[in-house]
């Protein structure tokens, strides 16, 4: 499939594209540092919510108000980070909001009343919203200089983050103290955030045209006359269609987090070590999916891979809602998150492709808001009817986002954005993602 707007190679050399030789993979190693900086951070945050909660002396309701914070922080800060990339550049905003969670994840054990700990979990999720735009937005870039699509890889970092940091957090939660814990939590990962930043800052990612304006972008070193983002009404479209596709994979995963052990626990009598193994199952079977993400849209392309993960993760969610056995439920968990592992890296990777970090952000946001809504949506559909029907309110999303991914061939101008190497989609879809 040809290449539809031309991009500065990694490979190509050149002013701020010297980057043949090792140059490509470290800077795909330092990315891959700040995703599983995230999730690593963010569960060793998780892991200590009990402790916090019993420090302040807040309510359920209380803690529920408070935790609300973080969703605040990071929806709010979203759509700002998009522009701050545009500004400053995708490394420059990466590193200085890795820094701001690095160091925000240490005050909630600091704090002695609901509302300090509330203000405290805002700036953390200003953070967390801010790294997650712009490490995405930078991913993007890298996607299309490797011409490569791995960007499934990288949130298969953040997943093996989350699974370490849940699991020292566990391990050390009867030992250190939630301050102790979380001190050093922030320690290791100002570390981390020093070392990869060290790398993406003298390493510059060549932009996209599509990102390119005529005055210079702060991490490209490149004066260029190339044309903005073209924000049409298809572009935005297109965007706001990635964006639901989003939506429905973390409406999904919010859903299994809160809901899942429920679920097997109440409705199918499940003992509560199995119970609580579903959702890490589940977690387990996307980031195996995600670390053969890559191969997967090599062989597929992009709107196959969509199509296939949003039908894959519909028939394993009507599994795990309706099966009458844990064993068939738990399969059931295990094969929505097989299907669910490469849809939201493909839709925030092709919404940046499109309409750069903007694009990122819009899609985040979408998504972001997904996962928020997924869990009270259950919630109340359970009080009106049953947990299992409505968990599978999970499996019509993913079958709804599988439906729309063909649309999108119809949706995206074929000049829109540039194609990566290794899309397989068919000739019969010129304009598709």
């Amino acid at each position: 499939m040809p290449t539809l707007n031309k991009i500065r190679t990694l490979g190509s050399g050149g002013k701020g594209g010297d980057t043949a030789g090792p140059v490509p993979n470290r800077l795909r190693t330092a990315l891959t540092l700040f995703f599983a900086l995230d999730g690593f951070v963010f569960a060793g945050w998780v892991v200590r919510i009990p402790s916090v909660k019993e420090q302040t002396g807040a309510t359920a309701g209380d803690l529920g108000l408070a935790l609300l914070g973080v969703s605040a922080g990071a929806v709010a800060t979203m759509t700002v980070t998009g522009r701050l990339c545009d500004r400053f550049g995708t490394a420059r905003v990466t590193v200085a909001s890795a820094a701001l969670l690095s160091l925000s994840v240490a005050l909630p054990a600091l704090t002695h009343s609901v509302l300090a700990l509330g203000l405290v979990l805002l700036l953390f999720g200003t953070g967390y919203g801010a790294v997650n735009v712009a490490m995405n937005s930078a991913a993007v870039d890298l996607v299309a200089a490797l011409r490569r699509p791995v960007m499934p890889s990288f949130h298969a970092a953040f997943s093996l983050g989350g699974m370490v940091g849940a699991g020292l957090g566990g391990l050390v939660a009867g030992q250190l103290s939630a301050a102790r814990h979380l001190a050093a939590l922030s320690l290791v990962a100002l570390l981390v955030t020093a070392a990869a930043g060290r790398v993406l800052l003298a390493h510059p990612i060549p932009v996209p045209e599509r990102a390119l304006s005529r005055t210079p972008r702060a991490d490209s070193g490149v004066r260029t006359a190339a044309r903005a983002p073209r924000h049409t009404t298809r572009t935005r479209r297109a965007v706001l269609l990635f964006g639901f596709i989003a939506f429905c994979t973390a409406y999904g995963e919010g859903a299994l987090a809160d809901w899942g052990a429920l679920h097997l626990q109440q409705d199918l009598a499940a003992h509560p070590g199995v119970a609580a193994a579903g959702y890490a199952l589940f977690a387990l079977a996307m980031t195996v999916g995600r670390l053969t993400g890559t191969a997967q849209l090599l062989r597929l392309g992009r709107t196959r891979a969509l199509v296939a993960g949003g039908a894959t993760a519909a028939a394993g969610m009507l599994l795990g809602a309706l099966a009458p056995t844990v064993w068939l439920a738990l399969l059931g968990f295990a094969v929505t998150g097989l299907g669910l592992a490469n849809v939201f890296p493909v839709a925030v990777e092709r919404a940046g492709a499109l309409a750069g970090p903007r694009g990122v952000a819009t899609a985040s946001t979408l998504g972001y808001g997904g996962m928020l809504l997924g869990p009270p949506a259950i919630g109340f559909l359970a009080d009106w009817y049953s947990l299992p029907a409505a968990l599978t309110t999970v499996a019509v999303l993913a079958g709804l986002s599988a439906l729309a991914a063909p649309l999108l061939g119809r949706t995206v101008s074929p000049d829109a954005g540039p194609r990566a190497a290794g899309e397989a989609d068919a000739p019969a879809s010129p304009g598709g993602p």
